[in-house]
């Protein structure tokens, strides 16, 4: 944890904040915050800071925060990813949140098992909960847009526009497409479609081909989902950045 988060919920009247539970003990054990020390603290969705630690204990944290500067930029990558077994997915939301993703969707698909889609780590609390993981770990307090769709056809046929933009559409593909080269061109943010570890299958590589995504190869390897997630941000963010005036290939 590298940012104590802090909800509306901690914060009382007066300004200050109590915290319990997992958040204190990580200020006392990890941290070794005691009364008179200043950690880093983010309020959820709002910016960033300094808190002063008023009092310490095993059971709660008393700080005093001061939010004075906003939270890193986000990252210009939506990720569509074919939902994962539970276990790998709560990896795969807290590597998004960490790298500053602020769209993403777990799309359903011929190859993603539908008992996936009973997990309790699909519940709306549970996935929050992994995401304000990753934002920790990133010294960020943005969180995430993330839907789910069960059916592969009615999202990519009625939502799909919508929910991305105007973004250049990316398929992480194995086999014979090309990796990405060259300068991106122009300004603007990308969207990425990452599909389960056997890949999509031809039909619907084929209709996401059809609304625009180029496909490209994240190399000879297959990736775990949780491996794959991460590296095909980083590479779509550094293409993109090749575009970009004045930033650093």
């Amino acid at each position: 944890m590298n940012l104590v988060l802090l909800e509306d919920a901690d914060l009382a009247p007066d300004g200050t904040a109590r915290l319990a539970g997992r958040r204190a003990a990580h200020v006392v054990g990890v941290l070794r915050a005691e009364r008179g020390s200043r950690i880093l603290a983010g309020r959820v969705g709002g910016k960033l800071g300094e808190a002063a630690v008023l009092a310490a204990s095993g059971d709660e944290v008393v700080l005093a925060p001061r939010f004075d500067r906003d939270p890193p930029p986000p990252s210009p990558v939506a990720v569509l990813a074919a939902l994962p077994r539970p276990k790998v997915l709560r990896r795969v939301l807290q590597a998004v949140a960490s790298m500053g993703v602020k769209r993403l969707v777990l799309l359903g698909g011929y190859l993603v098992e539908r008992s996936y889609f009973s997990s309790p780590l699909l519940e709306e609390s549970a996935i929050r909960r992994e995401l304000l993981v990753g934002l920790e770990q990133a010294r960020d307090t943005v969180l995430p847009e993330v839907i789910v769709r069960r059916l592969f056809k009615p999202f990519v046929e009625d939502e799909l526009d919508g929910f991305l933009g105007d973004r250049r559409r990316l398929l992480a593909h194995p086999g014979a497409a090309p990796p990405l080269a060259g300068p991106a061109g122009g300004a603007g943010g990308a969207a990425i479609a990452i599909g389960p570890e056997p890949g999509w299958t031809e039909h619907e590589a084929g209709e996401l081909v059809r609304r625009g995504f180029a496909p490209f190869t994240l190399g000879p390897r297959p990736l775990r989902v949780e491996v794959a997630v991460p590296f095909a941000i980083g590479q779509v963010e550094l293409w993109l950045r090749r575009g970009t005036p004045g930033q650093p290939d």
